[in-house]
């Protein structure tokens, strides 16, 4: 095991390396070392790594869940009225539209499958989106209509409804039936959900005011109580841990700002790790035999799915007091994928759904394709579609 994460770390930072000097998301080489290292291609991976590589891209999720919920500020998601909110899951909900015709239409799935792939697909990555937002509001730009907040907001919360969205699929398939009892029980979920993350943040917030101790002691408390919130959604009653995960850190940014901000700054510092085991994972599992039965088609998918999604993200900004270049920048802040369909893209296949490994592949595809267009498109248009206020 050693051997190989020694192997994962040092080909993972100098592929990460390289593509960060040429402007490209570290991530990037990240993936192409999992594909290198994996099981399809040199075979340097332990397999006692790769058993417990679901865990492990849990682990990463809660550390995205609780990144997104330190930084989404409800009031940024108030100020920008109607278009912040319709953001948070009209887009995503379009390109899984998108995504089911494409399926049924040109290669004869199930609407289950296409759904599922969709909820896969649908998400933008915080990992590209979130550090280049947070620059953009340092420097001011995109200030008077707060065009970076609203995005960053809205991406935050269009990761949640999807994954949801993505957990309701799946139970979907494990019963082989529309249960109308699991529909009737997912608002219920939801609810209960928020209201078990918000009371528990609160609690957490009042404890970590009466009694001080290290930051990253608090960091350790929160992750042990988030996984505990996770582990017991099935044993206890129906809930949805991954809401409760996110309230409780938007509970704890409401009642303790500057402790939430604090925290984030550590949990970016464990995100550098558990964002290269979750892309090298990912990378590793993908069989590089499937690209040249699906290549053309995922690419044909993504690219059409894209085009859906834009639509959705122009009808959200219609009432909104943006400018056509602003709304222009949105667009282009929601093209980038990575993150969550690192995280999810490949629990299909450890299901042994019959999709699952044309799955994984179109979700790892759709980072490579998305991840550095959509980045290098923000960066080259920040400045030009977005002012900086001067004052």
């Amino acid at each position: 095991m050693l051997l190989s994460l020694a192997y994962m770390l040092l080909l993972g930072l100098s592929l990460s390396f390289i593509f960060k000097a040429i402007k490209l998301p570290s991530l990037i080489g990240f993936i192409i070392t999992g594909v290198i290292l994996g099981p399809f291609v040199l075979n340097q991976i332990d397999t006692s790594i790769l058993t417990i590589s679901s865990e492990l891209r849990t682990i990463a999720l809660v550390v995205i869940l609780l990144r997104a919920g330190f930084l989404l500020d409800i009031k940024d998601l108030k100020e920008n009225g109607l278009g912040a909110i319709l953001l948070t899951f009209l887009p995503a909900t379009f390109e899984i539209i998108g995504t089911i015709l494409f399926t049924t239409l040109f290669l004869n799935w199930s609407i289950l499958d296409g759904f599922i792939l969709g909820t896969i697909l649908a998400a933008v990555s915080p990992a590209v989106i979130v550090p280049r937002m947070i620059r953009l509001i340092e420097e001011k730009v995109g200030y008077t209509n707060k065009v970076p907040q609203m995005v960053m907001a809205g991406a935050s919360a269009d990761d949640i409804y999807v994954i949801l969205l993505f957990t309701l699929g799946i139970s979907l398939t494990e019963t082989q039936q529309f249960d109308v009892g699991a529909i009737i029980l997912l608002p219920v979920s939801i609810l209960l959900g928020i209201l078990i993350g918000l009371s528990v943040g609160f609690l957490l917030s009042r404890l970590f005011k009466q009694i001080h101790v290290r930051d990253t002691a608090k960091v350790l408390v929160i992750l042990g109580i988030s996984f505990l919130l996770i582990g017991l959604e099935k044993a206890w009653i129906p809930y949805s841990g991954l809401l409760s995960i996110i309230s409780l850190a938007i509970m704890i940014l409401k009642d303790y700002p500057i402790l939430a901000n604090r925290l984030l700054k550590k949990y970016e510092k464990i995100w550098v790790f558990a964002e290269m085991l979750l892309f090298i994972l990912v990378g590793a599992a993908m069989d590089i035999n499937t690209l040249e039965s699906v290549g053309l088609i995922a690419i044909s998918l993504i690219l059409f799915a894209l085009v859906i999604r834009t639509i959705g993200v122009f009808l959200s900004l219609l009432k909104t007091k943006l400018t056509g270049k602003e709304k222009l920048f949105v667009v282009i802040s929601y093209l980038p994928k990575a993150t969550v369909q690192a995280s999810i893209g490949s629990i299909p296949l450890s299901m042994g759904l019959s999709r699952g490994n044309d799955m994984l592949t179109i979700a790892v595809l759709s980072i490579l394709i998305t991840a550095p267009i959509g980045a290098s498109l923000i960066d080259y248009y920040q400045y030009r579609l977005l002012n900086k206020s001067t004052s």
